[in-house]
């Protein structure tokens, strides 16, 4: 997690971008909108994600993130946290859509309060199908600040139907599949609608990008990385 001085602290979070490719419009992925009375991005359209927590360092994998994702989640970030970052981004999206990232096995071990009913539907998560692809952090000024790990996943992967959002909480909003080539006409926040684009470059690519960008701002001059 960066660390400006700010006040403001940067906290560590994860996105899901869920990509469904069994459509007759082409690749849809899933989206929903934050409420008006949220202080973070309120009434804007985004991807299932949020802050890690710190109890997601613990959480047992079926099956890790891929090493080459994993060494880049380690660049310029906390030592071990590639596992907690995955873990992160398969809770949100369960809480989130009520959609499960994980395979069939008990739990080994006591189970997390906020972990009961995913582990109560007979899955561990498993983090194989997360692909590392962007990265960002909120500028200064802001009310909340994220150093947010974007990863991409193909629907194929969801334990039961993609459709059914009935376990989802009441965070989001208008959960639907989106058309890519109708996704930029929703009310994005800049930095979804720049994901977006790298996305859809990126779809019909095998295994990890060649490098990730990262819009690093974490001190007083915003610059633009890639990570190798």
């Amino acid at each position: 997690m960066a660390d400006t001085g700010e006040a403001t602290p940067i906290r560590d979070a994860s996105t899901v971008l869920l990509v469904r490719r069994d459509g007759e419009t082409g690749p849809s992925i899933l989206m929903g909108q934050r409420g008006a009375g949220a202080v973070f991005m309120p009434n804007k359209y985004v991807f299932p994600g949020g802050a890690v927590d710190r109890g997601d360092a613990d959480i047992p994998l079926a099956a890790p993130i891929g090493p080459v994702c994993t060494a880049r989640l380690g660049l310029d970030a906390t030592p071990g946290l590639a596992g907690a970052l995955a873990a992160g981004a398969i809770r949100e999206l369960w809480e989130e859509t009520g959609l499960i990232l994980g395979q069939n096995g008990v739990w080994p071990g006591a189970v997390p309060d906020d972990w009961q009913d995913f582990a109560g539907s007979g899955y561990i998560p498993a983090a194989a199908p997360l692909t590392f692809v962007f990265r960002a952090i909120t500028p200064p000024g802001r009310p909340r600040r994220f150093d947010a790990r974007f990863f991409l996943a193909d629907a194929t992967h969801v334990a039961g139907d993609p459709d059914d959002f009935s376990r989802a909480s009441d965070e989001l909003s208008h959960l639907h599949w989106v058309p890519l080539t109708e996704a930029r006409r929703l009310n994005l926040p800049f930095i979804t609608e720049v994901v977006l684009g790298e996305v859809s470059a990126l779809l019909d690519h095998n295994g990890p990008p060649d490098s990730v960008p990262f819009f690093d701002n974490s001190g007083p001059v915003p610059r633009f990385r890639r990570l190798q």
